[in-house]
């Protein structure tokens, strides 16, 4: 039996379409948009910029004014659900931490 692998390929990566959804489960965590990014209780937190290819992602390390940055790169949907678990692990964080 010969097998194609390339035939279970997962479809093409639609950074668009994720950077939506993305924006979307930001808004549902309660985080306000402003321009490219999202703040909570006025601080900036995450920063999101999009081309053809993935979405670049600035994640704040902690809640500051003016924070220190991860940077995360998202080019498929395994990685953009990472994301959004990573920063509701950080929105927990910084709750416990007030």
């Amino acid at each position: 039996m010969d097998h194609d692998l390339n035939s279970f390929a997962p479809p093409p990566f639609d950074s668009d379409a994720a950077l939506l959804q993305v924006q979307r489960s930001l808004r549902d965590m309660k985080l306000a948009a402003r321009g490219n990014g999202f703040e909570l209780r006025g601080k900036r937190v995450v920063e999101l910029t999009a081309d053809t290819a993935a979405i670049t992602v600035k994640l704040a390390r902690k809640l500051a004014l003016t924070p220190q940055w991860d940077t995360l790169t998202v080019k498929s949907a395994a990685e953009q659900r990472k994301l959004v678990d990573e920063v509701k692990k950080r929105l927990t964080r910084w709750d416990q931490e007030d």
